[in-house]
């Protein structure tokens, strides 16, 4: 059985300071999760999460890596020095790196392997716009995204990967895909991982990104292939986060 994954991504948002605080007011919070929590700080945050959670099974994720091992990258991060400040788990391939910073599916290719030759799993993000669901296109695309960036990928037995499908339509928009929309789109990515990853599609954990909030959580964890979530805005404030994590606490 697949255990669950509730990944909360912070973006460009919470300095120092207000990590501390986030962390202070959230650990005091009596939390029930069912699988595993990461919570992916902005790079400045790193060393705070590890310091604050060494006595806490909450794991750090990070939210980008380099390709390279080392030098003139200017403004980039290696996968050696995430693994330095605990890191296990890193996103690639968000839709915003994608659309903002022209991440390939070539490029999101050579960071999975780079994370994983560092044990550290990668999250790779698919999913479409608006305009390729409305011109029936959002399937092929994410087929795409899947073979391209899982391309020339052999897991060893103790590796793993995450797949996160975020309709793009839906982040930041206050729009969330209906949980059988989500199911319908978490499905067809396993039928997909099955020709690209073999048996290990079945293990292959697959989370939902896109406006995920504390009143749609229990519904999105019932369906068959989501396995958790990837969480933006909601991941920003203590309770909410608190409450997703602790989805199907019905005295919550």
């Amino acid at each position: 059985m697949r255990k669950s994954l509730v990944v909360a991504n912070w973006k460009m948002n919470n300095g120092t300071a207000e990590t501390s605080d986030f962390l202070n007011e959230f650990l005091k919070i009596n939390l029930n999760p069912k699988g595993e929590v990461v919570i992916c700080p902005p790079f400045i945050g790193l060393d705070r999460l590890k310091n604050s959670l060494s006595n806490s099974s909450i794991k750090i994720g990070a939210q980008n890596l380099y390709y390279e091992e080392n030098g003139a990258y200017t403004g980039e991060i290696s996968a050696s020095m995430l693994k330095s400040v605990d890191v296990s788990y890193v996103i690639i391939g968000h839709s915003e790196r994608r659309e903002y910073f022209n991440e390939t599916d070539e490029i999101c290719n050579k960071k999975v392997k780079k994370a994983l030759e560092y044990n550290i799993t990668p999250i790779l993000c698919v999913g479409e716009k608006k305009e390729d669901r409305d011109n029936g296109m959002h399937l092929d695309l994410i087929k795409s995204q899947l073979y391209e960036s899982l391309k020339s990928l052999e897991l060893r037995e103790d590796e793993e990967i995450v797949v996160a499908y975020e309709p793009i339509w839906a982040i930041g928009t206050g729009e969330t895909a209906s949980s059988e929309d989500a199911e319908e789109i978490c499905k067809f990515i396993r039928n997909e991982l099955e020709d690209i990853l073999g048996d290990s599609a079945d293990s292959t954990r697959i989370l939902y990104g896109g406006s995920v909030k504390p009143n749609n959580i229990d519904e999105l964890m019932q369906m068959e292939n989501i396995d958790g979530a990837l969480v933006g805005g909601a991941s920003l404030v203590p309770e909410d986060f608190a409450r997703i994590v602790n989805y199907g606490d019905k005295n919550e």
